[in-house]
């Protein structure tokens, strides 16, 4: 659904976007992550049209976006970091405004269109106009903007900006919902939390070149993340003793837990250890590398 050939800017005789091939499935929610700077928003900007490319090519379900930008903008919606309205006017008459570059809707359906969208970002019965809303308020009304035209492909900049925590449960919710009705979503954004709760795959660029593609579990493998197994032990009543074994590098001690970092997995042996002392043992497992781990084994090691 989203395809990049070799995409290339250059501003100043400096790459922002570097030989960039990427290939998004339909339905997929695809996270972008990356330091400031590292060419996700110019990435956004050539992909919906804004901006050409210096080389290569984009294409959205075919469409090489550079050659039919007017024809590409009638199958996408696009929420930038920073949206904008016109504050003298409601949600519903700004929404209206916009709806009518749209000519294949008419009156009936631009209104129904608009009334499903403000529900579905709960500004439905808002009646004050939006240059009185909170910034969390007009993101909300720029998600339900580009969805205006009910687009196969949606790209998000920095989607979460400003939104309380309820918000951003509501907008996981329609993403994935989104998604499940088929749509590609491409999302950009500096939380990684928020990348791992809701991408499918995802791509981290650094210095304009994309460094890793992949599911996170994929890229965890490739990179080999974590050269350590992080273990945590939490007993049942009884403080943790101390645990001693050849393959342990450090242990930290707090109470009845324990967090042990070992080059190997030696659950086995602290359970038998613990049980042989009448121990019981309330927690036992292995900690997974995080985003945050892969990120920054990505950019600060891999990506140099």
């Amino acid at each position: 659904m989203i395809k990049t050939e070799n995409l290339t800017k250059v501003y100043n005789g400096k790459k922002a976007v570097d030989g960039l091939n990427l290939e998004i499935a339909e339905g997929d929610i695809f996270g972008f992550l990356g330091p400031n700077g590292a060419g996700k928003s110019t990435t956004i900007l050539m992909l919906v049209g804004m901006i050409e490319p210096t080389e290569g090519k984009c294409f959205i379900n075919d469409i090489e976006v550079a050659r039919n930008p007017l024809k590409v903008k009638e199958v996408i919606g696009y929420l930038p970091e920073n949206v904008g309205f016109y504050g003298n006017m409601t949600a519903e008459q700004n929404l209206d405004y916009f709806v009518r570059f749209y000519a294949t809707m008419d009156a009936t359906e631009r209104k129904k269109r608009i009334e499903e969208l403000l529900e579905l970002v709960q500004l439905d019965g808002v009646s004050q106009k939006v240059g009185g809303y909170s910034r969390g308020m007009t993101q909300r009304l720029g998600l339900a903007q580009a969805l205006l035209n009910n687009p196969e492909v949606i790209f998000l900049d920095e989607p979460t900006t400003n939104l309380d925590p309820e918000g951003v449960l509501q907008l996981r919710q329609t993403l994935k919902k989104l998604s499940d009705e088929g749509k590609t979503i491409f999302f950009s954004s500096h939380i990684l939390a928020e990348v791992a709760q809701v991408c499918k795959t995802i791509g981290i660029i650094s210095n304009g070149t994309l460094i890793e593609r992949g599911t996170l579990e994929e890229i965890k493998t490739k990179l080999d993340v974590r050269k350590t197994v992080k273990i945590i032990v939490e007993t049942t009543n009884e403080d943790m003793p101390k645990i001693e074994h050849e393959n342990i590098i450090n242990v930290e001690y707090k109470g009845r837990r324990a967090v042990i970092e070992a080059k190997s997995d030696i659950r086995e042996y602290i359970s038998r250890y613990l049980l042989e002392d009448n121990i019981g043992i309330k927690e036992l497992r292995i900690e997974e590398p995080t985003l945050e781990d892969v990120f920054m084994e990505s950019v600060y090691k891999g990506g140099k």
